[in-house]
């Protein structure tokens, strides 16, 4: 399992693909085939506005300010890495013209009742401003709540 709290040292095509998503979030992944070996970005497709056009009650924001994974591409990126032997060691998305904090939603969609869904996963967040990363913090579980620390850009 990869080590909570840990990042690749180079996360320029992170910052590059959220970025290019501004003024909406980004989002997507990084792997990493166990601890210390090699790490993999995946960027992801934000579709949380294609979901509050067919049900705006239910998803009530837009992907300016939320991103949701599409379901299938998720399920996707969850067999490939099954079969490449990776884990999805981070989740990232960008906060735009904000906070790099993980935010109440983001809390609850990553542990619903105070129990992880990925517990083995830390959360980056990347404050995108005017179309430039300008601040990240990065989340993981650990004895029941999140810690975090900054991540220099």
């Amino acid at each position: 399992m990869p080590v909570s709290g840990e990042l690749p040292e180079d996360l320029s095509e992170v910052l590059r693909h959220l970025e290019a998503c501004y003024p909406l979030e980004g989002c997507g992944v990084l792997l990493r085939a166990g601890p210390g070996g090699a790490w993999r970005v995946r960027c992801l497709l934000n579709a949380y506005d294609r979901y509050h056009t067919r049900e705006p009650g239910r998803f009530p924001r837009s992907a300016r300010t939320a991103f949701l994974f599409d379901p299938r591409e998720w399920l996707a990126l969850n067999l490939e890495a099954d079969a490449r032997n990776e884990q999805i060691a981070c989740v990232f998305h960008s906060h735009t013209d904000g906070v790099a904090l993980l935010s109440a939603e983001d809390r609850q969609a990553a542990a619903p009742d105070g129990i992880p869904l990925l517990p083995e996963t830390s959360y980056l967040v990347v404050n995108v401003a005017r179309g430039r990363a300008e601040a990240a913090r990065l989340y993981w579980w650990r004895g029941g709540e999140f810690q975090d620390r900054g991540v220099p850009l």
